[in-house]
């Protein structure tokens, strides 16, 4: 009798991957520069960064798949790669697009890799199957899947072992818009269960909708870490909505108020104050003049705008030297 997987227990205040000074070196070239990472439990985690910033090669580093050069790593709180065993009995990993007997249906494919795990993981297979969706086309021969089947089908392999940690390098590559929806919606439902995903990924927009918290690697360093919410932050501008933004823009502009002004939208100004100038001074403006407002909210910065500001500045500081 197949059977489901009790949710996972309360979440664990330690890191569930955490790096000190980790460092790997192929000849002269450094891949990854003294990195502290330090991934939290129960969430969705994004490795943000360019096609070669060093990502992937942190990925085998941490499954142990690489040797390190200098530096350490602890994965489910057990140090890399003395526990390597027992460290990743707890964790679920796709390193590179994962390969099927095409000629066997989904389930038996699962099947096949239940066989070589523990006695609990052949009871496992039709949860996994109804946790990644797959429940209606599991009878049918994986070659005849597509890209995105064949990833969920990947997911469901690495969880018979019931992880609490998942590792998906670029899961979202190569799939159409309804696929990354998929995609997305099972990391938040495995999230949900208390399982901790880390992601690696280009697609910003994406890993935004996606994850609890990133870290931006670039050219082999940590560049920053943190919540998304706060990595992304708000800048020092604001919408405010009018009845009048032609007046409204020739009053700001002629008392010097702003240090930048457009017309996002009919009655929509999006508004840079001027460095000596706070929004409520803006506002009163505004009122002063007889202009109708009606909203000011702060201008979120999107993750890919900070990204792109982080890498950009780093790319100039390097040009400079």
């Amino acid at each position: 009798m197949e059977t489901t997987a009790a949710p996972y227990g309360a979440r664990d205040d330690r890191p569930v991957i955490e790096t000190a000074g980790l460092t790997k070196r192929f000849g002269n070239r450094v891949a990854l520069d003294a990195l502290d990472l330090r991934v939290p439990a129960g969430c969705a985690y994004g490795l943000l960064g360019a096609n070669g910033a060093g990502k992937t090669t942190l990925i085998r580093m941490v499954l142990g798949l690489t040797p390190v050069t200098s530096g350490s790593i602890r994965v489910m709180g057990m140090p890399m790669p003395a526990a390597r065993c027992r460290a990743l009995a707890l964790v679920g990993a796709i390193v590179e697009e994962p390969r099927f007997h095409a000629h066997l249906t989904g389930r038996e494919n699962l099947r096949v890799a239940a066989s070589a795990r523990g006695p609990q993981a052949p009871n496992r297979v039709g949860y996994v199957l109804e946790l990644v969706g797959l429940v209606d086309r599991a009878d049918d021969r994986v070659g005849g899947y597509s890209l995105g089947m064949r990833q969920r089908l990947g997911i469901a392999r690495c969880l018979l072992g019931d992880p609490g940690l998942l590792i998906l390098d670029e899961p979202m590559n190569g799939l159409d818009p309804a696929g990354i929806l998929e995609m997305r919606q099972m990391i938040r439902t495995l999230v949900g269960e208390g399982r901790t995903v880390v992601i690696s990924s280009h697609l910003l927009d994406e890993v935004e909708k996606t994850c609890d918290a990133v870290a931006i690697i670039d050219q082999g360093k940590l560049v920053v870490q943190g919540p998304v919410s706060q990595i992304a932050g708000s800048r020092r501008q604001v919408f405010i909505g009018c009845d009048d933004t032609v007046r409204a823009a020739a009053v700001l502009q002629g008392r010097g108020a702003v240090a930048g002004l457009s017309v996002e939208a009919p009655g929509l100004l999006r508004v840079t104050p001027g460095q000596s100038v706070n929004v409520a001074s803006v506002n009163r403006l505004l009122v002063e003049a007889g202009i109708s407002v009606d909203r000011i909210e702060p201008v979120r910065a999107t993750l890919e705008e900070r990204f792109l500001e982080i890498t950009s500045h780093l790319e100039t500081a390097r040009e400079s030297h």
